[in-house]
């Protein structure tokens, strides 16, 4: 009976062992595909990941580009306004150009006129600095003829005369030289005070006189009068005395 028992324990040990032997078995396969699901699962979340990644590079380029799309449209609208401007100027200027050879048929002209309205002027001015005011127009006019020159640049130096005389008026000036009075030369100083008044005093500051300007001739000035006035004047011209009021004889306009 024992051994009968021990027997049958024996066998229902042994079946059981080949039950779960062959239960281990089923279920080797099993775990298999879970290691091969779950080494696939980290796979497709690896390239989904990377995918993200390249998703927001993606992303991240596009914002990008549509920022310099942006700025280009407004740089292009800028040339735009440009190339607008630039073809009107390209307008403006094709009429100048059509207009400039009207224009330069009249400048020689008009500058021959000024030239000789500016020489009228300076021959009934005050007589000082005739020589160079006379020759400089002189010199002018003769590079009205001149094909090196062209009709702008002659204008320009016609234009130029007309502001040395402007300056004129507007300085005060001193200078040594000879003058005829009476027949007779006379080294003295000439004070110009613009195209206000034109004296002169002799060397030793005895004499003193001015330019009349109807008779077209020097005359003597009363010495108690003018004679300090003008002294001073010629230092203020040389800077050696400070500017200041000046008791001149001053020719006053007259009505017609």
């Amino acid at each position: 009976m024992t051994t009968t028992r021990l027997k049958s324990l024996l066998l229902a040990i042994c079946v059981g062992g080949s039950a779960s032997l062959a239960a281990a078995q089923s279920i080797d396969p099993i775990v298999e595909v879970g290691k091969q699901r779950a080494v696939a699962a980290k796979a497709s979340q690896a390239k989904i990941d990377r995918l993200a990644d390249e998703a927001a590079s993606l992303l991240s380029d596009y914002k990008t580009v549509m920022k310099q799309v942006d700025g280009l449209k407004v740089y292009n609208a800028r040339l735009e306004r440009q190339i607008a401007n630039q073809e009107k100027r390209i307008t403006d200027i094709d009429a100048s150009i059509a207009e400039s050879q009207v224009i330069q048929r009249q400048v020689p002209p008009l500058a021959i006129e000024m030239l000789a309205g500016l020489e009228k002027f300076i021959q009934l001015d005050m007589p000082f600095d005739l020589d160079l005011r006379l020759s400089n127009i002189e010199q002018v006019r003769s590079t009205l003829d001149r094909s090196d020159v062209s009709p702008a640049e002659a204008f320009r130096q016609v234009l130029e005369l007309y502001s040395i005389e402007l300056q004129y008026g507007r300085g005060i000036e001193s200078k040594r030289t000879s003058i005829e009075l009476n027949g007779t030369a006379r080294e003295v100083d000439v004070l110009r005070i613009g195209r206000v008044a034109l004296v002169y005093q002799s060397t030793d500051g005895a004499e003193s006189g001015a330019w009349n300007r109807e008779a077209k001739s020097w005359e003597e000035l009363s010495a108690g009068d003018y004679a300090t006035a003008v002294r001073k004047g010629v230092r203020i011209a040389e800077k050696s005395a400070t500017i200041e009021l000046l008791n001149m004889p001053v020719s006053a306009p007259e009505a017609n």
